[in-house]
């Protein structure tokens, strides 16, 4: 009987969540028809199943963080089923062993079924899991069924904590589960979902082990504003995607990551590794946190074939289709802040990359121009750097290179 393990989705993944089983034990299955949904640090993936089959058991509930290797269920294969440890005849496939479910009602006595990290949810709340409505495979209560109740409960108080917008292209919330329902004046604990969970690993990871450095460099944005407000229409029409700034920026980056190498860089043992392929990082904001899809080699893309490039990994990101391939290997990563008003922020670095730039919001505003006022479009450009690997110089180098491109746009520019 095949043994269903944790994956290794990515080089540098060591676990990974039990999301959402798609099969409940004794469920008929395909071969590689989608088994379960699995949370990384990096993506969400469907695991599928090896063979054509039975679910005949799940060792790993929803929720449950599982080491790459570790198991996670089994599938008896076509024609056989093991029940206990014995293997018995087709006929028997009707009466699956002990299951996962079963062993989840008797820990839950009269209750409904759910998961430990559901009811664990529900204690650190004084929920009553029979209070809510269970929408999981034969009324099972999932995570979801309680964040909802939460939030209705939440909703319906007079003065509710509203979760606030998270930097990405759009305003959306931060996604981490059960919003505060308590007494007024009461601290409450709120549980993160693997996402933000990784996120938070990731990010102190960098911190801790990264010597930050920061620098901002303003640039006069105002061509290039009157050059896509010129063809923004036209070019939507003609190629399907919104022209933003975003793909100039992009644009700029790679090439001056062309002319400074050693910004597209890395720390390794000890020593600084030049990355050969510019595959440029783009901070999305999600639900329940933030990931970074990557664009192989952006340095061979014009501003055209990186606003279709952006497009694509947006909506992928947006509605769960990203793979592992689709988040690894970035060596520089770009984010675009200004979209919910910034005008100057300081970015943790993606590691282990040596820096990532923010572009904040396009502003007008009074600038001196030959000893005259003149109302610009102007907009900041803030690098965080790794200062084990470049120093102030070669950083302000390089932002320099990047206004300088960004600043030779005008209305008749090829892109």
């Amino acid at each position: 009987m095949p043994r269903i393990t944790m994956p290794q989705l990515g080089e540098s993944v060591t676990e990974g969540t039990i999301g959402r089983w798609l099969k409940k034990p004794g469920d008929q299955i395909a071969r590689d028809e989608p088994l379960v949904e699995v949370i990384t640090d990096k993506v969400n993936a469907e695991i599928p199943s090896p063979v054509a089959g039975v679910l005949e058991r799940i060792s790993a509930v929803e929720g449950t963080v599982v080491a790459v290797g570790q198991e996670i269920g089994f599938v008896a294969a076509a024609g056989e089923v093991v029940i206990a440890g014995r293997e018995v005849a087709p006929a028997a496939v009707g009466s699956p062993s002990r299951s996962a479910e079963e062993t989840e009602r008797e820990a839950d006595g009269d209750g409904p079924r759910s998961s430990p990290l559901v009811r664990k949810l529900a204690r650190e709340h004084n929920l009553d899991l029979r209070q809510i409505p269970g929408t999981g495979i034969g009324g099972r209560v999932t995570r979801e069924d309680v964040e909802a109740y939460l939030e209705r409960n939440r909703a319906a108080s007079a003065g509710g904590l509203v979760a606030a917008g998270i930097e990405g292209p759009t305003t959306v919330q931060t996604g981490q589960p059960g919003q505060p329902s308590g007494e007024p004046g009461q601290d409450e604990r709120l549980p993160l979902t693997p996402m933000r969970r990784a996120i938070a690993q990731r990010m102190t990871q960098s911190a801790r082990e990264i010597p930050h450095a920061w620098l901002m460099l303003e640039v006069d944005l105002t061509r290039l504003v009157r050059l896509r407000e010129g063809i923004k229409d036209s070019f939507r029409r003609a190629e399907g995607v919104d022209l933003t700034y975003l793909p100039f920026v992009m644009k700029a980056a790679v090439e001056a990551l062309r002319e400074f190498p050693v910004v597209n860089a890395t720390w390794k043992d000890g020593e600084i590794v030049l990355k050969r392929a510019v595959n440029l990082g783009v901070a999305v904001a999600l639900e329940d946190g933030l990931v970074v899809p990557v664009i192989p080699n952006a340095d061979q893309k014009s501003v055209t074939g990186l606003a279709h490039a952006l497009a694509d990994v947006v909506g992928r990101a947006r509605s769960g289709k990203l793979g592992v391939a689709d988040v690894e290997g970035g060596t520089f990563t770009v984010n675009n802040t200004g979209a919910f008003g910034s005008v100057a922020s300081q970015p943790i670095i993606n590691y282990p990359q040596a820096a990532i730039m923010n572009m904040e919001a396009i502003v007008k505003r009074p600038v001196v121009i030959d000893d005259a006022i003149a109302i610009r479009s102007m907009m900041n450009l803030c690098l965080s750097f790794d200062h084990r690997i470049l120093d102030g110089l070669t950083a302000g180098r390089f932002l320099q290179s990047v206004r300088r491109r960004l600043e030779s746009w005008e209305p008749g520019s090829s892109l």
